[in-house]
């Protein structure tokens, strides 16, 4: 059985952000635990949720790690999935690569395979793109 790849692209709009430090020590990273909510218009349409775990620098740029988790619909399919997140911050704005973990899919979406990512130029709009495969 073969597999098509569609392509979602859209944006999420960010609609709560929070940031806690649990470590700082001069000299070092500083290390925090950021998380929001968003929701998602365009080839997604739903509500998505992130975790992410920061590394800022002395430079003013961050690494970053979570997992963003997307409740809706793609392609008329209803149902949710996890995607991990790598990404940087380079003071003004931040980009990140997705992938979609194996087995998180649920209803109409179980199977869901794929990858992408997001650029958020700075302000609460943010552009994705998900290359996917429904199975």
């Amino acid at each position: 059985m073969t597999t098509t790849t569609t392509t979602a692209t859209g944006t999420f709009e960010v609609l709560t952000a929070g940031e806690d430090a649990y470590r700082e020590a001069e000299g070092e990273a500083r290390l925090t635990h950021a998380h929001g909510r968003q929701r998602f218009s365009g080839g997604i349409e739903g509500d998505g949720s992130v975790e992410w775990l920061m590394c800022y620098l002395p430079t003013g740029t961050a690494r970053m790690v979570g997992h963003q988790r997307i409740e809706g619909s793609i392609d008329g399919r209803r149902g949710s999935f996890v995607m991990e997140a790598v990404g940087e911050h380079d003071g003004t704005s931040s980009a990140a690569a997705w992938r979609i973990i194996d087995g998180t899919g649920t209803g109409d979406l179980a199977g869901i395979s794929g990858e992408g990512g997001f650029e958020a130029p700075g302000g609460k709009t943010v552009a994705y793109r998900l290359d996917y495969d429904l199975g």
